[in-house]
């Protein structure tokens, strides 16, 4: 008890006098040791990286889980499960929970309805899209979030406690040195006007107090120069997590231009799908092309029949006829799958035929030199 009394009073004295240290240096009172200025600018690229990597952590989270009630409960629930040392759950995504209302409200309306097959066709592909929307958010998580984490987690306490140590030590040898100063300054002053009654034992004492000062200053500054080289072997590790993190961002674009791509791909999808469901109600395509005079029954040149499920298409090698084109609006866009269709941009207008065993969903289409096979359903077919 008397011990831990003692390092308790000792330790106050020395949090004490680090104070009043830093106090006068901040008021300009007391001289301050300057660190190498390699060593400052690897502090201050450290706390840029931390700050930084701080912020895009932060946000990253925020635009896989926007809803801040949400986040706060995943991010406790994520803490919870890594205590027990179990497996986070899969949660549902909002697009996968989305599909799922419109499947259940498909089967009390009615699958056979209009209504009812419609919301069968879209709850499928909202719940692709969120399934895809969930292994971005597992993918982003495990090669993007965590490394940043870890960093701020691990590496950067590691840094942060031998940088705060550095300060102490900085703090120690400032002290050290204007202890040894005004010792010198007594030295000095009592050797300018000495006391003849009591010279000798003054002088004596005022010497043994400067060596001892100097003595502590050589310790002081031995334990600042170590702290100072394992402090910047930890920051120059800074750019090792520099490459870890560009690694790291580039996996997450990766990921993100999956994504993308995936959703991107379902909504064309979708879009068929809701055209093809459409004229299912409304006129089918086929009565239209085949009683339609503007599209006769031509000849063709051999091979200029094809189908849209050709397994193997191949560019297009039919005439246009001399009669029976027509102009043609295009409603929305469409990248061709093969050589033989042709990509659209949305409210162009592009000339169209037909030819002789041609699916009926699909028109031949021409644009200057270009020529290949398009959807009826995106066309609006203009007089």
């Amino acid at each position: 008890m008397d011990f831990n009394v003692k390092k308790l009073a000792s330790d106050a004295g020395v949090f004490f006098t680090r104070a009043v240290q830093f106090t006068e240096e901040k008021l300009g009172q007391a001289e301050k040791t300057e660190l190498d200025p390699h060593l400052e600018n690897l502090i201050t690229r450290a706390d840029g990286t931390k700050n930084w990597t701080e912020k895009i952590l932060r946000q990253t989270e925020i635009l896989l889980q926007p809803n801040p009630i949400d986040h706060t409960g995943a991010r406790i629930e994520e803490f919870i499960y890594d205590k027990l040392d179990k497996k986070l759950p899969s949660r549902m995504t909002n697009a996968e929970l989305l599909g799922q209302y419109m499947l259940d409200a498909a089967k009390e309306f009615g699958a056979d309805s209009p209504y009812g097959s419609t919301l069968i066709t879209v709850g499928e592909y909202q719940r692709r899209l969120g399934g895809a929307e969930r292994e971005f958010m597992q993918t982003s998580a495990a090669a993007f979030l965590s490394p940043l984490r870890n960093f701020l987690e691990g590496d950067w306490r590691t840094i942060s406690k031998e940088k705060r140590l550095l300060e102490n030590r900085r703090l120690d040898l400032d002290i050290c040195k204007a202890r040894l100063k005004k010792a010198k300054q007594a030295e000095a002053k009592a050797a300018a006007a000495p006391d003849f009654q009591e010279t000798r034992p003054r002088n004596y004492v005022l010497s043994a107090s400067a060596s001892a000062a100097e003595h502590e200053l050589r310790v002081a500054q031995t334990e600042f120069d170590r702290q100072a080289e394992v402090t910047r072997l930890l920051l120059e590790g800074i750019s090792s997590t520099h490459l870890n993190h560009l690694r790291c961002l580039q996996d997450f674009a990766e990921a993100q231009t999956t994504y993308f791509t995936q959703c991107h791909h379902y909504m064309q999808e979708l879009q068929r799908e809701l055209h093809r469901c459409a004229n299912a109600v409304g006129a089918p395509h086929s009565s239209v092309a085949s009683s339609n005079p503007a599209f006769p029954s031509e000849r063709s040149s051999p091979g200029a029949s094809f189908s849209s499920c050709d397994p193997n298409p191949g560019p297009l090698s039919m005439e246009p006829p001399a009669t029976g084109t027509r102009k043609a609006k295009v409603l929305y866009d469409y990248d061709a799958h093969d050589a033989s269709e042709l990509s659209l941009l949305a409210d162009e207008l592009i000339t169209v035929y037909t030819v002789p065993g041609m699916d009926p969903d699909w028109l031949v289409g021409e644009r200057g030199n270009e020529k290949g096979k398009v959807p009826v359903t995106y066309l609006e077919l203009l007089s």
